[in-house]
């Protein structure tokens, strides 16, 4: 049967170099180089997320990584200082404040878009999901991005708890 510890999650880039530059620089994360030119992002629990360069890379509709964090705010402030632009929804069933940041309606959360145009998210009340106190509002609050997304004619997947 499968092991879920060597479980990881992968997504692919249009530019190995621009995605180095901006989890490695620009979000501050420690990467490693993988094999065949891929890049590994080191997450919690010793798991890993693989980046790996596509030629004909689409971005993923759905949010690639989510990044538990202890203000929103604060992190908004920071990452808006190095370059990154936070997505602004106004949406009936999805709305950002004008920084990008969703309150109310689950855990605050703000998305971005890496280089190959994925969608990444910066939350606090995250680290819940995982004991099961925010899952409901998190997951409305998904669903609620997927009908925008729709609306673009893209999708976003869900997977049910037990798989996370």
């Amino acid at each position: 049967m499968l092991n879920t510890t060597k479980a990881f999650s992968s997504f692919s880039v249009n530019d190995i170099q621009k995605a180095r530059e901006f989890y490695g620089k620009t979000l501050g994360l420690e990467l490693s180089n993988g094999p065949e030119g891929t890049l590994v992002v080191p997450l919690s629990g010793g798991t890993k997320a693989l980046m790996y360069p596509k030629p004909n890379h689409q971005p993923a509709t759905f949010t690639v990584l989510n990044f538990p964090v202890d203000s929103v705010e604060k992190t908004v402030d920071e990452l808006s200082q190095r370059g990154v632009r936070f997505e602004v929804y106004n949406e009936p069933h999805l709305k950002t404040d004008a920084r990008g940041i969703s309150r109310g309606n689950g855990p605050t959360i703000a998305w971005f878009k890496d280089p190959g145009e994925h969608l990444v998210g910066a939350g606090s009340g995250l680290a819940d999901l995982f004991a099961g106190a925010a899952a409901p509002e998190f997951i409305s609050q998904c669903v609620q991005l997927r009908q925008v997304l729709r609306t673009a004619k893209t999708r976003l997947i869900l997977y049910p708890s037990a798989t996370l």
